[in-house]
């Protein structure tokens, strides 16, 4: 009964309940089934309050956990800010904001016409408040051939900044475009709307100088579009910016004439000046310093290999292949690529990122007067986010400044009129400043040609002279020295006999300036003193990509096939002779094939002699014919054992053969050029017309390739 009473008198409430919850004072085991029933009752009629309290208390603890955490992290370092790329995201359908719109296109090797392209922008729209200016990268234009064809066509206003390369070859990022304009000439005057401007980047020195921009403008104008400035001719073996300062001028009254209002003032009131470019630097702890120091290693985490994306790769052999008593050097390397999911065809490139030399790195650490291990990131924007411009380059991973030094500035090269006003900005004694500024003006034009282009005087040396110049990183990194560029080589080794092996012949560059330095080649020298897998597991490695070329056998191998190659303008050959033996072995029928190749002296640098007589005695090649320079009376080059053989050649020509040229274009690549326009001419009994006309359509058909440098 007692029980019966004490049970009967409890009363459990809603509210009561939710207090025992809360304080945890519920003891279920001393509550009598009756009462137990009573609960769950309750519990069931008030279950959406329970779900809130049972929700809200779990929010509560959650919060607790996040500040306890958020606490003990306090008195921590900062962790590591990432740099943030500028990834500005335009719209697919362009806003009609009632402003005039201009797109500036860039193709680019190596960043000069990028740069161009922005700077031309950047003060256009200083110039032009009620004008839109686009920068795009021709590859990032249209996603596929159709879409180049309808985006170009609702273009009005349009600059296209050009690099030719190579042989008369558009850049990596305009190949595609390139290929589908030149191809598909037969569009009619569908660009009546479109007015452009074209500024060409190339080399005096070069058969095609400027090639692609020439093209380019004339299909313009073929298909209906208005140009209005002259071409620009880009010379890189002057100064070229000073042909796109004078270019740029032309375009300025051109625009004023489309992008003025009546209203508008005719000039300019102050004359623009380009802001010195400068990244936003955040220092960070060195213990922070393990974070990145590796970040080359993580490079093989792409699907895709390309500029951007390189793969690590080991050197796997290296070995001299000249004789201990040449006073040159030529370096035989082999990148182990098996399992990396990299491959190559012959005749490819293989682009090669590389270190600049300790001592190099330790004479730009004095100039600049800071800690080697001074850990920090550079970043394109402001704190808030905010971007501070759109000609920054893409900014490298966190490192130590020895780290930065010897993987991404440009050192050695001479700097260009920007980087000597970027220096002027930051010099204390301004004898030094004003020094810097006459240089780069257009008053000392012919000084600058003179003191730093024609003495190759490289970045640190001019900084030596101006001692007072002290940019900060932000600076240095942005606007002074460049980004160091990954050297291209033709691969010397075909993926039908090494798969997993990309083979590069490189000649040392080592040679004495007119200032007296010597200079030693970044890529090469590093090469040299490579450490192969086969001599230590500690072995050097570098981040490499495949570039394409068009550099290809005939795809039928009965086909004649003449080869040009003297030193290490041999490389393709290697691996097209390598090619051809692994087809023979295979079963393939091989037609006849000819290499002229050169060298010094057979006792000096006559290099894969061996192989090349083994590709002899097993048929991958017909016939070998070598030009000694220096071992007779009279030098003989390649070009006079190509006239040697001249009716040999014309026989080959005669039966469809290619003919393959590869190596210096300044030299060899125009004697050949010119000697082959002779056989042509005085085998084929033509006149001379007759004769370039043939050796033209031989270029036009794809049967007279060079690779050339």
């Amino acid at each position: 009964m007692e029980s019966s009473s004490s049970s009967s008198s409890m009363k459990v409430s809603p509210l009561d309940l939710m207090l025992a919850i809360i304080k945890g004072k519920l003891d279920l085991s001393n509550v009598s089934s009756k009462s137990a029933s009573e609960v769950a009752t309750i519990v069931f009629e008030n279950r959406e309050i329970v779900m809130i309290l049972t929700t809200s208390i779990a929010v509560l603890i959650g919060c607790v956990v996040v500040l306890i955490w958020r606490r003990s992290n306090g008195s921590r370092s900062r962790t590591l800010e990432p740099p943030k790329p500028l990834i500005v995201k335009e719209p697919e359908l362009d806003v009609d904001d009632g402003k005039k719109k201009v797109t500036i296109f860039f193709g680019t090797q190596t960043g000069t016409a990028e740069g161009f392209s922005k700077a031309l922008a950047e003060e256009a729209k200083a110039r032009y408040e009620k004008a839109t200016f686009k920068v795009v990268d021709m590859d990032d234009y249209a996603a596929d051939d159709e879409d180049y064809e309808e985006k170009l066509q609702k273009e009005t206003l349009a600059f296209f900044f050009l690099a030719t390369y190579g042989d008369g070859e558009p850049t990596d990022n305009a190949a595609r475009f390139y290929k589908w304009f030149t191809e598909g000439k037969e569009r009619g005057q569908w660009l009546q709307n479109l007015k452009y401007g074209v500024f060409g980047l190339g080399n005096r020195q070069y058969e095609h100088f400027n090639k692609v921009a020439n093209v380019v403008d004339e299909i313009l104008t073929e298909q209906g579009a208005k140009r209005l400035v002259p071409v620009g001719l880009g010379d890189d073996d002057q100064c070229i910016e000073d042909d796109f300062t004078a270019w740029r001028e032309l375009v300025w009254p051109e625009l004023d004439q489309l992008l003025r209002d009546e209203d508008d003032p005719t000039t300019v009131t102050t004359p623009y000046t380009a802001a010195v470019l400068e990244y936003r630097v955040v220092f960070h702890d060195g213990a922070d310093a393990s974070v990145d120091e590796k970040s080359w290693a993580n490079a093989n985490g792409h699907a895709v290999f390309d500029a951007q994306h390189p793969c690590r790769s080991n050197v796997a052999v290296r070995k001299e292949l000249h004789t201990p008593a040449s006073d040159r050097s030529c370096i035989h390397l082999e990148f182990d690529i098996s399992g990396s999911g990299l491959s190559y065809e012959t005749g490819d490139h293989v682009g090669v990122y590389c270190e600049n030399l300790s001592e190099v790195v330790e004479e730009a650490l004095s100039i600049l007067g800071l800690s080697p291990d001074t850990y920090f990131s550079i970043h394109t924007d402001k704190e808030d986010g905010t971007p501070l411009g759109s000609s920054l380059t893409p900014p490298f991973p966190p490192c130590t400044l020895r780290t930065a030094l010897t993987r991404y500035a440009d050192l050695l090269s001479s700097p260009k009129k920007s980087s000597l006003l970027a220096l002027a900005a930051h010099a204390s004694d301004l004898t030094e400043a004003d020094r810097l500024r006459h240089l780069a003006s257009p008053a000392g034009k012919d000084e600058y040609s003179q003191w730093v282009v024609a003495s190759q005087r490289s970045l640190l040396e001019v900084m030596t002279e101006f001692p007072s110049a002290k940019p900060p990183l932000g600076v240095f990194f942005a606007a002074v020295a460049p980004r160091l560029q990954p050297r291209f080589y033709s691969i010397s080794s075909s993926p039908r006999m090494f798969p997993g092996r990309i083979h590069v012949t490189c000649a040392l560059v080592y040679e004495k300036t007119p200032t007296g330095r010597t200079h030693k080649g970044v890529c090469s020298t590093w090469m040299k003193n490579s450490v192969p897998l086969e001599k230590s597991h500690d072995c050097s490695w570098a981040p490499i990509f495949v570039r394409q070329s068009s550099f290809r056998l005939p795809a039928d191998t009965k086909v004649p096939v003449i080869m040009i190659g003297p030193g290490t303008g041999f490389a393709p050959f290697r691996g097209f002779l390598q090619e051809r033996l692994a087809l023979k072995e295979a079963g393939a029928e091989l037609g006849p094939s000819v290499l002229f190749f050169g060298c010094r002296n057979r006792k000096l640098d006559y290099i894969y002699e061996d192989e090349l007589n083994n590709f002899v005695e097993t048929g991958a090649l017909s016939e070998l014919v070598v030009a000694f320079s220096r071992e007779g009376p009279t030098k003989q080059y390649v070009q006079h054992k190509m006239m040697e053989k001249s009716s040999d050649i014309w026989d080959m020509l005669s039966q469809g053969g290619y003919i393959y040229v590869c190596g210096d274009a300044k030299g060899m690549a125009r004697d050949v050029h010119r000697t082959l326009h002779t056989i042509v001419q005085e085998q084929g009994s033509l006149d001379s017309s007759k004769a370039e006309s043939m050796v033209k359509n031989l270029q036009m058909t794809n049967r007279y390739l060079r690779d050339v440098w």
